[in-house]
């Protein structure tokens, strides 16, 4: 089988033997697939097909003081921006009616 700790896998991606055998939780079999593919797309020298995302590397970033205080007063589109679009008006098929 495949051993989460050698092969760089977290525990839960991977997948019972007897699930594949009896067909059952494909979904946790598909994952695993995935999870195999972006970690051996993540090694140095494989150049094999991928069917899943590359695993991020590092990507370290250095600011100067300047630019940090810029940063500080922007307000994030999730803190409290209530202007915009919205869904005021919006439907999701036909309406039911209900006769006593």
């Amino acid at each position: 089988g495949i051993n989460a700790e050698y092969g760089g896998l977290k525990d839960g991606d991977i997948f019972q033997t007897a699930d594949l055998y009896e067909v059952q939780n494909m979904s946790q079999v598909i994952g695993t697939l995935y999870a195999v593919s972006s970690y051996a797309t993540s090694l140095r020298g494989y150049t094999g097909p991928c069917i899943g995302t590359k695993i991020a590397e590092r990507n370290e970033r250095e600011f100067d003081e300047e630019t940090l205080k810029a940063g500080m007063s922007i307000v994030g589109g999730q803190m409290g921006f209530t202007e915009g679009e919205t869904q005021s008006g919006m439907t999701m098929g036909k309406t039911r009616k209900v006769c006593d």
